[in-house]
């Protein structure tokens, strides 16, 4: 089945059409800076303009940067406080013209590595981080998502994890990659201690520089592998989760 998938972050907005079956896009994806202020409104024309831009009638999936219960976003730490316990999908449904389905960012990205990625046929305990404008983080135990854990927000040091260990906090205080390695390795010793994985999946865009960074991280017990999807596998989650609608608590 061919489905549009986008994927909302904090700093850009992405999408393009899926192959549900192959876990690949069907078209160069787009992609539209984040406005700011990141307001409902906002967001919902510019994620209106995406579907108008490939034309698109049909099932369409969205990633959403924080908890989405029922449609129902939750938290937004990285968007407009105006997205705390808005009815999103039917905000979506209108942008787009068309039903749409709704699901944790970290989730839907999660959804595509285990189906397609770095987890796929891994029966154990799965965590998968991505690394951007925050930390986002997608738990699985034999192959079944445990959805919106937002484990980002870990406290560490008496701060979010995200605002020490993220991609965003990197760039922010320029840290060498010796430095930000230490950090990232401090988090997945906390996930470690709480989570018990047989493997970490390292996501977002900076997963495809793993091999500065993951060499680094010791001590672990569990496996770190970066993604394969990396920047595509919010939007082939978000796909997917449109087709099954049980993927997740928060996905319908």
């Amino acid at each position: 089945m061919h489905v549009l998938g986008i994927d909302i972050g904090g700093s850009g907005i992405k999408a393009a059409p899926v192959d549900t079956a192959q876990g690949t896009l069907l078209a160069e994806r787009v992609k539209v800076e984040t406005p700011r202020p990141a307001r409902p409104e906002a967001i919902a024309d510019a994620v209106g303009s995406l579907v108008a831009t490939f034309g698109w009638t049909g099932p369409a999936g969205i990633a959403f940067p924080g908890v989405v219960i029922g449609g129902t976003t939750m938290t937004a730490a990285n968007l407009d406080p105006a997205w705390v316990g808005l009815d999103a999908r039917e905000l979506f449904n209108k942008a787009a013209r068309q039903p749409v389905s709704l699901i944790n960012d970290a989730d839907a990205a999660g959804l595509a590595e285990m189906r397609f990625g770095a987890g796929a046929g891994h029966q154990g305990t799965v965590l998968m981080l991505t690394f951007g404008t925050g930390i986002g983080s997608a738990l699985f135990r034999a192959g079944t998502l445990v959805p919106n854990t937002e484990f980002g927000h870990i406290e560490i040091h008496g701060h979010d994890a995200e605002t020490r260990a993220s991609e965003r906090a990197k760039e922010l205080h320029d840290l060498s990659w010796d430095k930000w390695a230490g950090r990232v390795g401090e988090y997945l010793h906390h996930m470690e201690a709480l989570t018990a994985p047989d493997l970490f999946i390292i996501g977002g865009g900076i997963s495809r520089k793993a091999d500065r960074f993951v060499p680094l991280l010791d001590g672990l017990r569990a496996r770190v592998v970066p993604a394969t999807l990396h920047n595509n596998a919010g939007i082939v989650g978000a796909a997917l989760a449109a087709i099954k609608p049980g993927a997740s608590l928060g996905s319908s």
